[in-house]
């Protein structure tokens, strides 16, 4: 996709922020809004602000105004909850934070790649502010960062970003198609936060002894758990191999899904793994390999 003409000509100034951090239900939306520099004052009369301010009609108004507006270009990421919680629990962790970094920095390379001439970027902060505008200007040298606490109150093309990202995940989750088929599933799920009674209730009616929640939930945060303290327990056959007291030969060993948390478990050795000993039937008989360029 290609830039507007005038962010290709002229340097340019970008607000980024983001939605839907804190809930458990849900993605989590990161947005950009751009113009020229020399539109900057103008855009500081049309009324943008921090979306959390603004009632949802006036965001979706504000949102359709910036749409039709030619002087403004926006852009959005959309982390879906499997996504999110895949990479918060995968073996080599990615915190939350460490997401939203880089969802910012790809919304910044995408309008380098489409041709605008960012001069300016203005980000509501993650972490430490300075630590955050330091691992953006390595990474981007030559564009100016300035990150802020509250930066969606403080300059009107984060609060336009702000907007976008609000209205993007509000209209995703109204939108929202279950990829289960299970009956009697709804979306009266309050406000999606964990503190909220509305939002707990609709967890302990989608909770599921085998399978867990539906993918619209985030199983990483910790709000989950506490609905799984009676689940059914399962057993998985381990790649592990322990010798037997006799050290003729050796035995598989069962691995209880509640003793790997949901991070999974240690494997031993890699030659356990090429070799397929330890492994279940349908590799062995198969004789196949684990491919570690897949993991």
């Amino acid at each position: 996709m290609a830039a507007p003409e005038w962010a290709t000509r002229e340097p340019c100034l970008m607000g980024i922020d983001e939605a839907g951090r804190g809930p458990v239900l849900g993605p989590m939306v990161y947005g950009c809004m751009y113009c020229a520099r020399s539109y900057h004052d103008t855009l500081a009369t049309l009324k943008f602000a921090d979306s959390k301010t603004l009632k949802e009609e006036q965001r979706e108004e504000l949102f359709e105004s910036l749409k039709d507006n030619s002087s403004i270009g926006w852009e959005v990421d959309v982390i879906c909850p499997k996504e999110l919680s895949a990479k918060m629990l995968k073996r080599s962790k990615v915190n939350l934070n460490e997401i939203s970094h880089n969802s910012a920095m790809g919304l910044v390379k995408r309008a380098l790649d489409m041709g605008v001439l960012l001069a300016e970027v203005y980000i509501d902060t993650v972490g430490d502010p300075e630590k955050y505008r330091i691992k953006l200007t390595e990474k981007f040298p030559g564009i100016k960062f300035v990150v802020a606490k509250k930066a969606d109150s403080l300059f009107p093309v984060v609060s336009g970003a702000s907007i976008v990202a609000k209205v993007t995940r509000d209209r995703a989750l109204r939108k929202w198609a279950f990829d289960e088929t299970a009956q009697n599933m709804h979306m009266n799920t309050g406000s999606g936060y964990p503190g909220d009674p509305a939002t707990k209730q609709w967890l302990e009616d989608h909770k599921h002894p085998i399978f867990g929640f539906p993918t619209l939930v985030r199983f990483s945060w910790g709000t989950c758990k506490p609905f799984f303290n009676n689940a059914v327990e399962v057993t998985w056959e381990s790649d592990e191999v322990e010798e037997d007291a006799g050290g003729n030969g050796s035995c598989k060993r069962q691995v209880k899904l509640s003793s790997l948390g949901f991070s999974g478990f240690k494997r031993k050795s890699e030659e356990i793994e090429s070799s397929g000993k330890g492994r279940c039937k349908f590799f062995q008989a198969r004789k196949l390999e684990l491919n570690r360029r897949f993991q």
